[in-house]
């Protein structure tokens, strides 16, 4: 099976397609292609073009697999800092641009199956490496193979005893970081008591850690070392939640913080034990971060993320930009404008001052500071911004189509039958900035992507109303048994 590395990196099956021998050829490709003269460092200062930052998750064997890694890139003349332990994806990003290195890699499959393990590709600057980067790595592994070049490989105690391969911690200077962009004396004046699940994943015990001596009370569930995640999809959404759910009925915290396999996404529950999505966590901070801190920019969210944002963003008299889905587009305006947060529906967000990297812990951190500063439980919090810029009503369905569809064919098809109005509301506008977006008149929206890799329509709505989430899904689902 060929390797397929795109602009997320490259996941596959452990054991499958995800080998030894297949991730020593793709480290050997990352070796080469940020060897070329392709590879962007222009952006950090006084960059160490041989320096490489390795992490890794909790996933099974991804230990393992990062010294692997270690090893190819020492075999080719780069010195590895590899993370003594398991770490959150933004905190090896972060320490990639704190070390002033060429790139970072991050064994991690993020949210995906306990059956999966991957490789993430950071550059320079702290964030995914650039499509251009990620294609040359693909290139270089075609190459490889029909050359029949087999990878560099460093005896690991040798690479250490030389220095090639260093072991670090990543979380002080990341927490140094932290310390000048979330307000601990806010927090330290209010101290919340909660419950953090880490759903077995590698941001286990690090917003207990940072919050250490402000006085709140932190229970941890899930932060034990489980490579099989509990047999669960370590993805904070409703459905995968119930332990957290039950810790907080059962009175462990007031409210609940949710990170995913890799920490790069946030999700969390009010003390009701409702889930708060990231939609209502990106408004929420944006709100705070104009009328509490005083800060400005734009606000940048995917196609597929509330108009809460846009609402907010009128009334204060900030910029909105609308992306393709996925995190590399919000990272790219966060590097070119003066951006204030950035984020998507999946729960990946960021804000000014910070990495251009989705990052759970930041996120569910700033979350604390707003309850503690709000002085007012979350759940009269999420009911007060709905109030102000809703209601908002957020749902997502995948849809199994009879045969798969190319994009291109879909959009035409979808703006070619563009509907007059959908639940008695009129389209007043239609996106094709990422498959096809319905905008109606009173702010809802439908939005229809088949996916790239499979027979599926993925289709988001977001209503006035729940009747009006429901009527536009089932907008959806006509499309989707349309096409046979």
């Amino acid at each position: 099976m060929p390797i397929h590395f795109g602009t997320d990196g490259w996941r596959a099956v452990i054991s499958d397609s995800f080998t030894f021998s297949n991730l020593r050829m793709v480290a050997q490709a990352i070796a080469d292609a940020a060897a070329s003269e392709q590879w962007d460092t222009s952006s950090i200062p006084n960059i160490d073009s041989h320096k490489f930052v390795v992490g890794y998750d909790t996933r099974f064997l991804s230990d393992r697999y990062a010294a692997e890694v270690a090893r190819v890139l020492a075999g080719n003349g780069f010195t590895v800092l590899l993370a003594q332990a398991d770490a959150p994806t933004p905190v090896i990003s972060f320490a990639v641009k704190y070390h002033q290195a060429a790139g970072g890699v991050m064994i991690t499959a993020s949210h995906n199956a306990p059956r999966y393990n991957g490789v993430k590709l950071k550059a320079a600057y702290g964030g995914s490496a650039l499509p251009e980067e990620c294609r040359r790595v693909e290139v270089y592994i075609n190459d490889n193979e029909e050359r029949a070049r087999g990878p560099n490989l460093m005896d690991f105690d040798k690479a250490r005893q030389t220095g090639l391969i260093q072991k670090f911690n990543p979380l002080p200077a990341y927490f140094e970081h932290l310390s000048h962009l979330i307000r601990t004396d806010i927090i330290a004046e209010a101290p919340q008591r909660f419950v953090v699940d880490s759903m077995y994943g590698s941001g286990r015990g690090v917003i207990h850690s940072f919050l250490q001596g402000t006085g709140c009370e932190i229970a941890e569930i899930r932060g034990e070392m489980n490579p099989g995640f509990g047999g669960t999809h370590p993805e904070p959404i409703a459905k995968n939640l119930g332990a957290l759910a039950g810790a907080i009925g059962a009175g462990m915290g007031n409210f609940g913080l949710a990170t995913d396999g890799d920490a790069d996404r946030i999700g969390a529950m009010d003390e009701r034990g409702n889930f708060v999505d990231p939609h209502k966590i990106m408004a929420l901070a944006l709100r705070y971060l104009v009328e509490k801190r005083g800060l400005s920019g734009a606000a940048v969210r995917t196609v597929s993320t509330t108009r809460m944002i846009d609402r907010l963003a009128k009334r204060y008299g900030l910029k909105v930009y609308e992306t393709p889905v996925g995190f590399n587009h919000i990272a790219d305006l966060m590097m070119a404008e003066d951006v204030l947060i950035g984020g998507e529906e999946s729960g990946g967000i960021s804000f000014k001052g910070h990495i251009p990297e989705g990052d759970g812990p930041i996120m569910g951190l700033l979350l604390v500071e707003m309850i503690a500063d709000a002085r007012k439980p979350l759940y009269e919090m999420v009911k007060d911004l709905l109030e102000d810029v809703g209601p908002a009503f957020y749902e997502r369905t995948d849809l199994r189509l009879a045969r798969p569809v190319a994009k291109k064919e879909m959009t035409k098809f979808l703006t070619t039958h563009a509907p007059a109005e959908i639940g008695e509301q009129k389209v007043a506008e239609i996106s094709t900035l990422d498959g096809v977006k319905y905008i109606m008149a009173d702010d809802s929206w439908l939005l229809i992507r088949p996916s790239g890799t499979e027979p599926v329509l993925r289709v988001y709505a977001e209503g006035r109303s729940t009747n009006m989430v429901k009527e536009l899904l089932g907008y959806g689902q006509k499309v989707a048994s349309s096409i046979v």
